[in-house]
Formats: structure tokens, sequence, C-alpha cells
């Protein structure tokens, strides 16, 4: 995996020249990036949300587009539209702003849920139907969608359908003080995103997506990941818990976590440290739960005490050499 551990050595230190002491953050949007899946980042305003969309798409060389969701943007002005070419006497196709491999989705909870349900389809299959006739999108296709969560005039909240289609959600935060002085002095003369270079290629993303699926997951790691989602199912704080497609995600950013680490096997700790990001969003919290303000994060911290950890199998030390005798 020590390909994997390069590409995203370059990326992050590329994206890094931009944004500021949210590793952490960056580290999130390129496991999405290797298990081609979408992110929902969710903060205030001013934290650079869009700007962390701008420095992975430039960082890995792929097509950038921007949509910027208002409330009268129509689903055809994401999807495309098909109009009549009197020459030919034939409907032409005009592609929408969704057919790029690095698809900005700004302030997403603006728009309508009849424009939100346009990007159902692109979420999931990676591809449009527009008048009967479909259109595959181009790979990779990953969605970087932001909303603000505390403008809620003239927002509409995201289904549940649509949230569960994000394979992750994060949370950027305000910079530390000292990240925030050197943000000032970065952009003292000019943004350092208008000279970013890119530093990687997409095919070479394409191939280390297909790697990262080598990455060994013991049965134990799997049985543990299916316990924690099923928790989500039963807790009593919960009105509805992760679906099957949770699991999927969590067993497979978990390999591509392993991966950047430079491990070709899963631990324990991979799944825990990514257990809030792809199952928070997920999840609701019942009203009577709400009104205790309890939060999704801390139902998800309360179940990963309360699952057993995968640590022994016939008397052994859960280790790679325990997990390779199970293959």
């Amino acid at each position: 995996m020590s390909t994997v551990q390069d590409f995203a050595r370059r990326v992050f230190e590329n994206v890094e020249l931009v944004i500021v002491g949210k590793r952490q953050s960056v580290e999130l949007v390129l496991v999405a990036l290797l298990c081609r899946g979408h992110v929902l980042v969710e903060d205030v305003p001013g934290t650079g949300k869009t700007v962390l969309a701008k420095s992975i798409a430039r960082s890995i060389g792929g097509s950038f587009r921007r949509i910027q969701f208002t409330p009268d943007l129509l689903p055809s002005d994401v999807t495309g539209v098909s109009i009549f070419n009197q020459q030919n006497r034939e409907f032409e196709f005009r592609q929408g702003p969704v057919f790029a491999q690095i698809v900005l989705a700004d302030e997403i909870n603006r728009a309508t849920p009849k424009t939100q349900s346009a990007l159902l389809e692109a979420l999931e299959e990676r591809q449009v139907t527009v008048d009967g006739v479909t259109h595959m999108l181009p790979l990779p296709f990953i969605v970087l969608a932001t909303q603000n969560p505390i403008e809620y005039e003239g927002t509409f909240p995201l289904p549940e359908a649509q949230l569960d289609r994000f394979l992750l959600r994060l949370h950027l935060g305000y910079p530390e003080r000292l990240d925030e002085i050197a943000i000032l002095k970065r952009q003292r003369q000019a943004h350092p995103l208008d000279t970013l270079q890119p530093v990687a290629e997409i095919n070479e993303l394409l191939q280390l997506q297909e790697a990262i699926k080598s990455v060994y997951v013991d049965d134990l790691i799997e049985e543990y990941i299916v316990s924690l989602v099923t928790a989500t199912r039963h807790h009593e704080d919960v009105y509805l818990g992760a679906s099957a497609r949770g699991s999927l995600a969590l067993y497979r950013t978990a390999q591509a976590v392993a991966a950047i680490q430079g491990r070709d096997y899963v631990t324990p700790d991979d799944v825990k440290a990514l257990a809030g990001a792809v199952l928070g969003h997920r999840m609701i919290i019942s009203p009577a739960a709400r009104i205790r303000s309890v939060t999704a994060n801390a139902v998800i911290d309360e179940i990963l005490t309360s699952v057993a950890v995968p640590g022994a199998r016939a008397g052994r030390r859960f280790d790679r050499e325990a997990a390779l005798a199970g293959r």
C-alpha cells in the first residue's frame, strides 16, 4: 500500500498549502476520493468549505464545476436539458454542470426538494436521465456538498434518502489561533489557491480506487462493523438507525484509511475513528432525545463504548499475523 500512502502524502502537502491545520478533514475527503464516495461538509460560513473542495480538485487535476444552489434553481439547471435543433430537426442534449469529475454543490440545502432529488440518481448510479435518455457521468465522479447549519431561513433540510448517499459528513470548525495567523500571512499578497498545481493524475486515482479493495478485512472486523451499525438501530435515543449502506461505507472507508497509513489490513481503531463521520448523518435522533439535547455523535460515542472490540481469536492478541491467519 506504499503507492496509496505516497499519493496521500502528495495530496496532503499540496492541499495544506491552502488549508491550514485541518489535516483530519483533508484526510477524510481523500478517503472519500479513494472510495468513490461523496462528502457533505457542514459548518458555519467562512471556515474554508469551498476552498477545500477547489484545492482537492486542483491537486488531482480533475475537471471541476461548481453549482450554487438557490431556491429558484431547477433540476434541469443541474442535470442538463434537451434542446431542439432546427437545422437537423432533432433534440440535442446540453450537459449541465453535474457533468464533471469533481462537483462542488455549494449550499445544497438552499435548493428545493425537487432540485435536490435531481442529484439522487447522480450520487448513487453516476448517471442522469433526461427525457427518458440515460447519460453516464465521467469517472471519477465525486460530489463535495456544503451546507451552513445556522442559516435556517430559506433552507430545505436534506431528506434521509439523500443524506444516506453521502459517504462521509465532516465539520471543519474555526482554525486555531496560530493557524489563523498563518492564514493571514499566506494571503498577504495573493490567495495560495491561485498558484496551486496538480500533484497527481486522474488515472492514478482510478487505479488506487481499485487497489484499496485488496486491503484485508478480518472476519472479526466485519462482525464488529455490523455490530456497530446494528446498535444504532436498537438504541433507545435513535428513531431511525443506519442502513446497510452504512455498513458498507464503514467497511470501505476503513480499507482506505489503512492503505493511507501504509497497511494492507484493517484494525478496530480504523473502524472506530471513522464511525462518527460515516454513521452520524445516517441516524435520526428521536424527538424525546432531541429535547434532552442528545446528538448523533454522543450516541455513537456511547455505542463505541458498549460494543465489544474484537481483540482475540483462540487466545491470541489481535494483530496482523492473527488477521492473516484467519483468511
